[in-house]
């Protein structure tokens, strides 16, 4: 097995968590049932955003099972938005539940959805401790809200993009 070091994100590992969850306050802004949808604001690729329940919840086994049903059908619809916004080679869906799994807000489950593209990460990542990320949130933002306004959850007469 080859281990790559990334020596960058040490710094998660000691940072002191933030009084709160940054989850919830970004739910306070908009109350709606079931989950959201937000870019990563320290993203891997362009493009890499997060389903979240607006229930705080640590595992999945303590979701409602409408609230998961309904995170993997807007996982869905994001995987066809980035596809149609973006044309990746792939995707990577998960979770890190927990924090010693490597979430970066614990105790909030979150679904990450990234597109993936041939040398996405390259040297620079791996030796100059940089990631190139070549567009600007606000430019994914809006490239994404263009892509999902066509698109809506099954059962549903209205779309989720705002």
């Amino acid at each position: 097995m080859d281990w790559l070091w990334s020596p960058w994100r040490y710094k998660y590992l000691e940072k002191e968590p933030e009084p709160g969850c940054i989850f919830c306050e970004k739910a306070r802004q908009n109350s709606d049932a079931g989950n959201f949808i937000v870019l990563n604001l320290y993203p891997y690729t362009t493009g890499h955003l997060m389903v979240v329940p607006y229930e705080h919840v640590p595992e999945l086994g303590q979701a409602k099972p409408e609230t998961l049903d309904e995170m993997m059908q807007l996982s869905r619809m994001a995987e066809g938005a980035l596809g149609e916004a973006y044309h990746p080679k792939g995707f990577n869906l998960g979770m890190n539940i927990g924090e010693f799994a490597g979430a970066g807000v614990a105790g909030h489950i979150h679904m990450h959805v990234l597109p993936r593209w041939p040398g996405d990460v390259n040297f620079l990542t791996s030796v100059g401790e940089t990631r190139v990320i070549p567009e600007a949130l606000p430019v994914t933002y809006d490239k994404l809200v263009n892509a999902f306004r066509n698109r809506q959850l099954p059962g549903t007469r209205t779309n989720h993009a705002k």
